[in-house]
């Protein structure tokens, strides 16, 4: 839990660090969305150069990242091993029951694993590169159309903010407790399935509390401030989009234009 690296920064000058957050957090979803438009083994080559030169340009270690990404690996295989037995299709080699392995299930399993991993690696990148109030004021500006129909633009880009300073600190939380745990001669690795299972109550209930008195120290602390949303307030960090956020976003754009092009 302590490797995670979801909702952390790192500070740095690099390239990736200095672009306006609007504009990575744009181009972040739209690498989403366009992630789902890869399905062959050419197109996948081409994200994933993409995103090792992304990686590169924000001067991030490589090794670094991988570790970040290590305690999500089997959520991940859990999803792909589920893919590979329940896809329909091809001539299957192995059959039993309703599970089946073909040629194209296991295709399409290696598909969603670097699909689960570009995502990843693009949504922690921007993360590790923009400061969580850079990233409020980034989703303020993006929603500001929606006051308009009287959304709750500051409290929505608050809440997310929160949120994403929230990762780190209840993995350090969890960290902490198991190890209190253990120290106890709890032991998380040992026993069937439903004993594990058990395991996890005792650090379950004490995060929960944990998080209600960090939640309720934020709110008493935001309150004794005067802190009652943007309305009449300056803000100290001005977001200017730059010629560099454009072509970063054009960028994009040419990397969907490839994608639709080398489709099969």
């Amino acid at each position: 839990m302590g490797k995670l690296l979801i909702g952390r920064y790192i500070p740095g000058d690099s390239l990736i660090h200095r672009l306006d957050p609007r504009g990575k957090f744009i181009a972040t979803f739209f690498f989403v969305a366009i992630v789902f438009l890869a399905n062959n083994w050419l197109t996948y080559l081409v994200l994933a150069v993409f995103v090792a030169i992304c990686i590169l340009l924000s001067q991030v270690s490589l090794s670094f990242f991988i570790k970040g990404i290590r305690p999500m690996i089997f959520l991940i295989l859990f999803t792909v091993v589920l893919q590979i037995l329940f896809t329909p299709g091809g001539h299957p080699f192995w059959h039993w029951g309703i599970f089946s392995l073909s040629k194209l299930s296991l295709i399409n399993g290696a598909f969603i694993f670097m699909r689960f991993l570009l995502i990843i690696f693009i949504s922690t990148l921007l993360t590790l590169t923009t400061m969580p109030l850079q990233l409020a004021d980034a989703i303020e500006a993006l929603l500001k159309p929606l006051r308009l129909v009287h959304f709750p633009v500051d409290e929505v880009a608050l809440m997310l903010s929160i949120a994403l300073q929230f990762i780190p600190l209840l993995s350090d939380e969890t960290t902490k407790i198991m190890n209190a745990q253990r120290a106890r001669g709890v032991d998380f690795g040992s026993g069937n399935l439903l004993k594990q299972i058990k395991a996890v109550i005792p650090i379950l209930i004490p995060l929960f509390v944990s998080s209600f008195n960090i939640a309720y120290d934020l709110s008493i602390a935001m309150e004794s401030r005067g802190y009652h949303g943007s309305e009449g307030r300056s803000k100290y960090r001005i977001l200017h989009w730059q010629l560099q956020d454009s072509l970063v976003l054009v960028v994009f754009l040419a990397l969907a234009g490839g994608l639709i092009y080398l489709r099969s």
